[in-house]
């Protein structure tokens, strides 16, 4: 594969990945400060590719309509992808980052930036799919993104990435599948309203996690989600980043309330194997799945 960064080898089949869950105060400069501190000390135990939870340079502020929180924007290249890049290049790991990030006047994203271990960016992939729910006003503040689904080839692997509220969509998860990605990541950023009653968070916790380990198992890729902890406005997040592989065993899960670093070993060959021995896409009958693109399908569609 011929590239302009990093050269990726089709030759690697295990990379240590790491899951940097936190917790956010309101300082973005000490938030940065802390992903790059936490990055370092995943290097140190030989993590290759470091996967921030979603806008993790501030606290979740879609909880409001605030036009106050678009301060909080920054372009990319910015202030973010300097720092990164430059950390990047000096331990040798990839990193994927999530941003608010600021097109331009009047015109802003959900997006994450991949970052390959020259220090040079690969891309950047912009959420898709944005939710507009109770404590979760997001589309007062992105728009959707317009990039399509992305497969970011790295020297640690071709990471395909998505975000969040994207994660419920078994059709970007499969469209990043068929695009040759090894591992899919999801920066996150879900919790708990804290008045919720403790049965309605687990059936919710169990539903977000069963829905990504089934894009696991659907598409015989490992995925990995890193979520943030603590508590902001009204919401608990509920942490619990985990890693499964490609037929949706858990390898790793971290703890509802701390702070973590998961150090955890991917395996990229399993595919290979389960898609061999569990052949969905081999039997996938694309010749009937037009009808997919329609919004709803009435009795005469």
């Amino acid at each position: 594969m011929s590239m302009s960064h990093s050269t990726y080898s089709e030759q690697i089949r295990e990379v240590t990945f790491a899951l940097i869950q936190m917790s956010c105060g309101t300082d973005p400069d000490e938030n940065r400060e802390k992903a790059v501190t936490k990055i370092r000390m995943a290097a140190e135990q030989g993590a290759q590719v470091m996967v921030l939870q979603e806008l993790f340079a501030s606290q979740y502020f879609c909880f409001t309509e605030d036009y106050d929180h678009f301060g909080l924007a920054e372009t990319i290249p910015g202030t973010s992808t300097r720092t990164f890049s430059e950390l990047a290049k000096e331990l040798g790991v990839v990193i994927v980052a999530s941003l608010f990030e600021k097109r331009a006047q009047g015109l802003y994203h959900n997006t994450a930036v991949v970052i390959d271990a020259d220090g040079e960016m690969v891309g950047m992939y912009r959420k898709m799919h944005i939710p507009d729910d109770p404590g979760y006003y997001e589309k007062f503040y992105f728009t959707p993104g317009d990039l399509g689904y992305k497969v970011f080839p790295t020297r640690f692997g071709r990471i395909g990435v998505l975000i969040c509220w994207d994660q419920w969509y078994p059709e970007a998860a499969r469209l990043t599948a068929l695009k040759g990605a090894d591992v899919l990541v999801y920066p996150t950023a879900i919790g708990w309203a804290q008045s919720q009653d403790p049965a309605t968070n687990d059936e919710q916790h169990q539903a977000w996690h069963t829905i990504q380990r089934s894009h696991a198992v659907a598409n015989g890729i490992p995925i990995l989600s890193v979520n943030r902890v603590g508590v902001e406005g009204d919401m608990q997040f509920w942490g619990q980043s985990f890693a499964c592989n490609a037929f949706g065993k858990v390898l790793c899960q971290a703890s509802e309330g701390k702070e973590e670093i998961l150090i955890q070993p991917i395996n990229y060959s399993q595919s290979d194997a389960y898609r061999i021995h569990w052949p969905f896409l081999r039997d996938r009958r694309i010749d009937s799945y037009h009808p997919i693109t329609k919004r709803f399908l009435d009795d005469e569609s």
